[in-house]
């Protein structure tokens, strides 16, 4: 069956000329370079006290210290305090022992604060560390996974989000494993595909499109696991945090929306949906909304449409990782983590089949402008979601006039 899942994820198209399997060098020497910086980075950033830490001691303010914050106060039996704005402000503040700007407010359903819990046991640093560490190790074996060789590690290693995610202490790697898994284990182990998206509630802005696409494509066995998944660990979450985390979190999702979403207090510049690109170029909150909702729209129903086609598995797949991406407006730079799984499956079609002559320029495009974003601070990313998508698009074809599909079992086995 994996040899058939291997098979179907192939699509044909004019290659350019070599061997299909052999790995570009173009493509090798880029990773290599990536995988170098982000492996050499982060300790020397860190013994010359530029991450966690600064030179006077005190640590760095930046997203992280909202989980170790909100574990603490589960830790201290008052869990539904973490949705707090202000009291949350104080256990971070003198976690870190300086003020700063703003809030990194906790804004996850409670099932996160097992996770968060579970780091708070921990001293900040060994906490910070440990969480990048562990929840980069899933990302990696899914990476590995989908493209299908050892090469799998170096683009899972060297993509450059990995930066951004790691610096900042954030969970993209949790998300991009889950929503990998997800996909690649839907034609072979759709109860555990079911558990990763069950899992992804977490941030369930992420998983909004599966719902229709499993529909869709008649895949209830994924469906119905991941429904039963998401209310286990709610369920345990309320037993275990009671019911004031839940009417906590439900209390202040208003205020993080009017704040965000409304008020723009994160800079839009920071987020990196066409939501906040409108807001960026200065258009109204009812302008980008109606932007944004006509493209949800568009992609939901061009991923309904595609999964019950003939499309390659791995085409499909591709698509609804990237469409994940271009209908949440909630999306910063380090949950663009997500991107690396369309990515993946590209580079899987191509090691599979050859590259096309534009896939890997267009790919250095997207790349050149996720690295633009460190040094411009201009929300760029929509750009390299687009350009991902529209390579995924063009493998694709003529997709909306093939006949239905038949089922993803027969499809992996074909």
């Amino acid at each position: 069956m994996r040899q058939g899942f291997r098979m179907a994820t192939s699509a044909s198209a004019p290659t350019i000329s070599g061997a299909p399997s052999a790995i570009p060098p173009a493509l090798l020497n880029v990773c290599f370079v990536l995988c170098c910086i982000n492996i050499s980075y982060f300790p020397a950033a860190y013994f010359s006290q530029w991450w966690i830490y600064d030179p006077t001691g005190l640590g760095i303010p930046t997203d992280f210290v909202n989980v170790w914050a909100a574990g603490r106060l589960v830790l201290d039996g008052v869990p539904a305090q973490a949705y707090d704005w202000d009291i949350q402000k104080q256990v971070e503040v003198a976690l870190l022992g300086q003020d700063f700007i703003g809030y990194f407010a906790w804004h996850y359903p409670p099932p996160f604060l097992f996770v968060a819990s579970l780091l708070a046991q921990f001293p900040y640093t060994v906490a910070f560390i440990g969480w990048v560490s562990v929840s980069f190790l899933p990302y990696l074996a899914v990476m590995r996974a989908i493209v299908g060789r050892s090469f799998g590690l170096m683009l899972a290693i060297g993509f450059p989000m990995v930066f951004n995610n790691t610096l900042v202490g954030q969970n993209g790697f949790l998300t991009a494993a889950l929503i990998g898994g997800t996909l690649y284990l839907m034609p072979v182990r759709p109860v555990l595909a079911g558990i990763c998206l069950g899992l992804l509630s977490y941030k369930p802005q992420y998983g909004l499109l599966f719902p229709l696409v499993l529909i869709a494509a008649s895949q209830w066995t994924v469906f119905f696991s991941a429904g039963a998944t998401a209310a286990a660990i709610a369920f345990a979450s309320w037993l275990a945090f009671g019911t004031e985390s839940w009417q906590a979190f439900f209390h202040w999702m208003p205020t993080f929306s009017q704040a965000f979403l409304t008020e723009g207090k994160a800079t839009w510049w920071k987020l990196q949906s066409l939501f906040s690109l409108v807001r960026y170029f200065g258009g109204s909150e009812s302008m980008a909304w109606g932007f944004h909702w006509v493209l949800t729209a568009s992609v939901a129903t061009g991923l309904v449409v595609m999964w019950r086609s003939r499309v390659s598995y791995s085409v499909k797949a591709a698509a609804l990782a990237a469409g994940t991406l271009l209908t949440t407006p909630y999306l910063f730079m380090y949950d663009m983590m997500v991107l690396a799984i369309p990515v993946a499956f590209l580079v899987r079609i191509g090691l599979a089949s050859g590259f096309r002559p534009y896939e890997l320029p267009a790919l250095g495009c997207a790349l050149a402008l996720i690295v633009s974003f460190v040094f411009t601070g201009i929300p760029v990313g929509l750009g390299a979601t687009l350009i991902v998508a529209g390579l995924v698009l063009r493998r694709a074809g003529p997709w909306w006039r093939r006949e239905p599909a038949p089922s993803m079992m027969a499809a992996a086995g074909a």
